[in-house]
C-alpha cells in the first residue's frame, strides 16, 4: 500500500513543477476595500502590466463570480461569508496552476480574509485600498451609497454593514491620493518585478 501511495504521489504534478514550467513564482493578490475604492480598476491594470511582462494572471471579481458560481448568494453576513469561502477555494485551485491570481472583492470581514490567507499560505498578499468613505461616495456613479443611506439597499458595506479594516495587510494604498499607475507600481515593487515590461 505504501508503494502504491508513493507511486500515486509521484504521478501528480505539484505547484512548484508548474511554476518552474512558467518561469516564475506566482502569488495571490487579494484586493480588499470599500465599494468604489478602486479594486477592480487596479486589478485589471495590474493584470495588464503582468501580461506585458510575460506573466500569466487571472482576475476573479464580481463579474465572473457573482454572475455565475455564486449567483445564488445575496449580501447578508452569512451569504458574504459563503461567497468568500467559495472564492478562496477557487483562488487556491487557480494558484495551484502556477499563475498569478488577482481577486477583487470587498471581503469585509477580517476572519474571512485570515482564512483565505491560511488556505493560500505564504503566497497570499493582502492589498488594502484605504479609500475614505467620502471619496468612495463621490466616485459612486450608480448612486448605490445614496440608495443604501435611504434604505433602498440592505447590508451595504460601509453604510448598514460594517467593514473590518485589515490590521496587518501586506500593502496599504490610499487610492484617494495615489494614481492607478502609482498604485500598480507599488505592488510591482513589493513583488520585486520592477516597472518595465519583461524585467
Amino acid at each position: 500500500m505504501d508503494n502504491q501511495k508513493n507511486l500515486s504521489d509521484e504521478m501528480y504534478l505539484k505547484k512548484e513543477d508548474r511554476s518552474k514550467l512558467l518561469g516564475y513564482q506566482n502569488k495571490v493578490i487579494w484586493f480588499t476595500g470599500l465599494s468604489g475604492s478602486g479594486k477592480t480598476t487596479l486589478a485589471k491594470a495590474l493584470e495588464k502590466k503582468l501580461h506585458e511582462k510575460g506573466i500569466l494572471s487571472y482576475v476573479l471579481d464580481g463579474d465572473n463570480i457573482r454572475k455565475g458560481l455564486n449567483r445564488d448568494l445575496g449580501f447578508t453576513s452569512e451569504e458574504r461569508e459563503e461567497n468568500i469561502r467559495r472564492i478562496r477555494e477557487i483562488t487556491k485551485l487557480f494558484h495551484d496552476t502556477g499563475i498569478f491570481v488577482i481577486t477583487s472583492f470587498i471581503s469585509p470581514f477580517k476572519e474571512d480574509r485570515e482564512r483565505a490567507k491560511e488556505v493560500i499560505g505564504n503566497d497570499f498578499i493582502e492589498v488594502y485600498l484605504n479609500c475614505s468613505l467620502e471619496e468612495c461616495q463621490n466616485r459612486d456613479k450608480k448612486g448605490l451609497y445614496k440608495k443604501a443611506e435611504e434604505g433602498g439597499i440592505d447590508n451595504f458595506t460601509g453604510i448598514s454593514q460594517k467593514y473590518e479594516k485589515p490590521e496587518n495587510p501586506s500593502i496599504v494604498i490610499d487610492t484617494g491620493k495615489t494614481s492607478v499607475e502609482e498604485s500598480v507600481n507599488l505592488i510591482l515593487d513589493y513583488l520585486k518585478l520592477g516597472h518595465n515590461p519583461k524585467t
